[in-house]
């Protein structure tokens, strides 16, 4: 019963949350419609690496992981003929069967040199994109990608290459595997994932096999990483090896410190909190070149003021206004 009452609550936070999701998109210019697309498409990202850290492993590999998605999807659609939807899934699927090759020499390491080891992995991944022309375009890329096929009702036609009609297409594909990585994370597996991060030797010893649910963590994970980036691929309609950088993987590091990994939600603030800080504050101000200095003082100040990110600020705000609160009744009290 008290399940139920849960999940009907959490229903009724969404609601709101998705009607102003649904509306957002009206009224804003079209640059910032497409920020909105891919800031959707970088919250699945920070998401699903979010899963791999569960097991108390960080990589710098993730970005390439996206790129395996977005290579792989794009060949399919655009070499083999995929329907895009289809081309999007074998993205998604590839780029899971890539991180499980990796998994074989990667988690023989663990903590740093597994970070240092995924970097290597990725780096080799991305010289291999700029190296072979044939079939991953060289250093320029893949060009011309399709994209999803509009859909034709009556005299209605559903154009995808609309940032909003495509918005709409993310939102409704990134949710479904948020809701996913939800459930996977407070399901069995999932607490298996927490006790291979805090006490995997006293996992071990009751039978569980830790290196078996780091592989499966990882391999879930880039999964949706694979298919964030089969999204970002069909919109953009190009990519390149360039997009996969470790410039890239240390936004999403920041991303994921600064909003937190306790609770789900945590990278999700990160993202979203930064996102807006770049795209509205810096690029009104005309300093969004100096991003990176800007997300590195924020990364440092996060870490000694708010070393568990801003999902912590929630709390720290509520058991300030109870202390308020309890100072107002005891200064009431005695007055008395």
């Amino acid at each position: 019963m008290r399940n139920r009452n849960g999940a009907r609550a959490g229903l009724l936070w969404l609601l709101p949350i998705y009607a102003l999701l649904i509306a957002l998109p009206h009224g804003l210019s079209f640059s910032q419609k497409e920020i909105l697309v891919f800031l959707v498409i970088h919250v699945l990202l920070v998401c699903s690496y979010r899963l791999l850290t569960l097991t108390g492993e960080w990589s710098l590999g993730h970005a390439v992981i996206m790129g395996c998605g977005a290579y792989a999807s794009s060949l399919a659609a655009k070499k083999l003929g995929f329907p895009v939807p289809l081309a999007m899934l074998s993205g998604a699927v590839v780029a899971a069967l890539v991180a499980y090759v990796l998994s074989f020499p990667l988690f023989r390491m663990k903590g740093f040199y597994f970070l240092i080891g995924s970097f290597a992995a990725g780096e080799v991944l991305r010289l291999c994109w700029k190296k072979f022309r044939d079939p991953f375009g060289g250093p320029k890329g893949l060009k011309s990608i399709p994209g999803i096929s509009d859909i034709q009702i009556g005299d209605f036609a559903i154009a995808f290459w609309e940032p909003v009609t495509y918005y709409y297409f993310c939102l409704v594909v990134v949710s479904l595997s948020l809701l996913v990585l939800y459930r996977v994370e407070h399901s069995r597996m999932g607490l298996t994932f927490h006790a291979v991060h805090w006490q995997d030797h006293l996992a071990e010893s009751v039978g569980v096999n830790a290196s078996h649910y780091r592989t499966l963590a990882f391999v879930i994970a880039s999964f949706f990483a694979g298919l964030a980036g089969a999204l970002m691929a069909h919109y953009l309609g190009t990519v390149n090896p360039n997009l996969f950088d470790v410039e890239q993987m240390v936004f999403v590091l920041i991303w994921v410190i600064v909003g937190g990994t306790a609770t789900f939600f945590g990278p999700i603030y990160g993202v979203v909190v930064l996102t807006v800080l770049n795209e509205v504050v810096l690029r009104e101000l005309g300093v969004d070149q100096a991003r990176p200095l800007i997300y590195g003082a924020l990364l440092i100040a996060s870490i000694l003021f708010l070393p568990k990110g801003l999902e912590s600020l929630g709390p720290k705000i509520r058991e300030l206004l109870r202390r308020k609160a309890g100072q107002g009744e005891d200064e009431k009290v005695s007055a008395q």
